[in-house]
C-alpha cells in the first residue's frame, strides 16, 4: 500500500511559488505552513552534505505540521530549496547586499539548486519518504547593468540564491534536471509519488 495516494494532502509551505506549481498541477491541498526555525546556515561538521542539509529542513517542517494531525491518515509535504556554487549553499538573501554578493558569485557559472523532499503521513510515521532532487543549471557573466537592474527589480527576494528561474531571464537556463525544482517543489517526482501510476502529469 502506498500510504500517500489518495489522500488529503497538506502543504507545509507558505511559498506563493510551490502553491502556483501544486494549483497548476490541478492537485486539492491545504496550506498550513510550518511554525518552526529553520537552519539559515550550512555547517558541515552539522550536515554531511547540501542534500542532507536541506532534507533536514524538509523533515522538520512535515515534523511540525504532522503533530497538529497525530494519527491521521494524510500526507504532509515538506520542502526546503537552495543553491550551491563553489561549495556554497545559497539560501534566501538576507538583503540587497548579501543578494548582490549571491549573484555576483553565480555570474557565469555551472551551478545546482538542491530541494529536500519529505512526504510524511502521521499514520504510517514509519514510512516516511526524504530524499533530495537536483537540478544543474548554467548562468551567464552578468554585466554591471544587467545585476543592478535585476537588484532594482526586487525579483531576488525571498528566492534561494536571489534569483527566480520563473521570472524569464534569458541569462539563466537549466542544463540537467528540471525546471519545476528550481521554482521550489520537484512536481516530477512528486507527482509519481501522489499519483497513481499511469495517471503522472506533465511538468514544464
Amino acid at each position: 500500500m502506498n500510504p500517500f495516494q489518495n489522500r488529503k494532502i497538506i502543504l507545509a509551505s507558505n511559498s506563493p511559488r510551490r502553491k502556483s506549481l501544486m494549483a497548476d498541477a490541478g492537485f486539492c491541498f491545504q496550506v498550513l505552513p510550518a511554525d518552526v526555525n529553520v537552519e539559515t546556515v550550512f555547517e558541515p561538521g552539522k550536515f554531511s552534505s547540501p542534500a542532507d542539509f536541506v532534507c533536514h529542513e524538509a523533515l522538520l517542517k512535515a515534523k511540525n505540521v504532522a503533530e497538529r494531525f497525530p494519527g491521521e491518515d494524510i500526507v504532509i509535504i515538506g520542502c526546503d530549496t537552495v543553491a550551491v556554487c563553489k561549495g556554497e549553499i545559497l539560501g534566501k538573501p538576507a538583503d540587497r547586499d548579501d543578494a548582490r554578493r549571491m549573484l555576483a558569485m553565480l555570474s557565469g557559472s555551472v551551478h545546482e539548486v538542491i530541494s529536500g523532499l519529505c512526504l510524511l503521513n502521521p499514520s504510517y510515521p514509519q514510512e516516511t519518504l526524504l530524499e533530495s532532487v537536483v537540478t544543474e543549471l548554467e548562468m551567464d557573466i552578468l554585466t554591471d547593468e544587467m545585476l543592478l537592474a535585476y537588484l532594482d527589480s526586487g525579483k531576488w527576494e525571498g528566492k534561494a540564491g536571489a534569483f527566480g528561474y520563473q521570472d524569464g531571464n534569458n541569462w539563466l537556463r537549466v542544463i540537467s534536471g528540471t525546471e519545476s525544482n528550481v521554482v521550489g517543489l520537484p512536481m516530477e517526482r512528486l507527482s509519481e509519488l501522489l499519483i497513481p501510476k499511469g495517471n503522472w502529469f506533465q511538468f514544464k
